[in-house]
């Protein structure tokens, strides 16, 4: 015969496995939970990481998301005011014949207002590349010009060679990707002190193929993106202590009728050179 007291202990007891049970139940649930809510937002930080890296420099000639969202950085500016002169609005028809000569060395110089960017050119392996640039840099192209995007989240790049500064600028004429399997780009990175061409390439779309116009980019630390933006140079060691200066200064919020996020060091080409070895 089960006593009065008994029956009790036996029910408090039954109510506690049940309670007990029911928690174990809800930290399973939340687990389950918690997982897929993880596994989502890793697939969309991926995406997403994916979508900035495949197309960051789609902006030659055509707008950027102006809605992105990047936190802008702040400090004084490092650079001096840029020398007196204005900017040679000019366009070609069609991309200037083919003289450079492959076997000589080329050096581009960028005499900036935050210091000299020596770049040495790869007229081997990108001759139409280089070609270009001694033809436009001959004609003043590029003096006076900003270096109107910096980009410091994802990848680490300064933008430069739009006489417009807006991002939407170029020479009139396009030239064919070049160099896409250098030794250098290894793992989908193009390493600190790479200079390559900015194009309207699409990864997924897969069109937008021998685009590039005039615009480049700096790289000035190890960056990852994948091997669809023409490496035709490498700055000097020099030139890597300026572009430092530049992206320590930090960039600006997106530009509403741009996207550009402009550096907040005013970098401006007083004057742009090349010259044979």
């Amino acid at each position: 015969m089960v006593s009065q007291e008994q029956r009790r202990r036996q029910l408090a007891r039954e109510k506690f496995l049940r309670q007990q049970q029911r928690r174990t139940d809800a930290r399973r649930k939340a687990r389950i939970r918690n997982s897929v809510i993880a596994s989502v937002l890793g697939v969309v930080v991926v995406l997403s990481v994916t979508v900035f890296l495949t197309k960051p420099f789609e902006d030659d000639g055509k707008k950027e998301n102006a809605n992105a969202e990047v936190t802008p950085s702040k400090a004084p500016d490092p650079c001096e005011k840029p020398a007196p002169g204005k900017v040679e609005s000019q366009t070609w028809k069609k991309e200037p014949a083919l003289t450079v000569d492959e076997s000589a060395k080329y050096t581009m110089k960028l005499d900036t207002t935050c210091g000299e960017i020596d770049v040495a050119l790869k007229a081997s392996a990108a001759p139409h590349t280089v070609n270009s640039f001694n033809f436009l840099l001959n004609k003043g192209y590029l003096d006076h010009s900003k270096c109107h995007r910096l980009t410091d989240q994802g990848i680490y790049v300064l933008q430069c060679g739009d006489p417009q500064g807006t991002g939407m600028g170029g020479p009139g004429y396009t030239i064919p990707d070049e160099n896409l399997k250098d030794k250098s780009l290894k793992g989908g990175t193009y390493p600190a002190g790479t200079v390559a061409m900015a194009n309207q390439y699409n990864a997924q779309t897969k069109q937008g193929r021998d685009s590039g116009g005039s615009q480049f980019f700096l790289v000035y630390q190890d960056s990852q993106l994948p091997p669809d933006y023409t490496p035709f140079g490498t700055v000097s060691e020099a030139g890597m202590k300026v572009l430092k200066k530049i992206a320590d200064a930090g960039a600006q919020a997106p530009d509403p009728q741009t996207g550009n996020t402009a550096p907040n060091a005013t970098v401006v080409i007083n004057k742009a050179t090349i010259t044979k070895s």
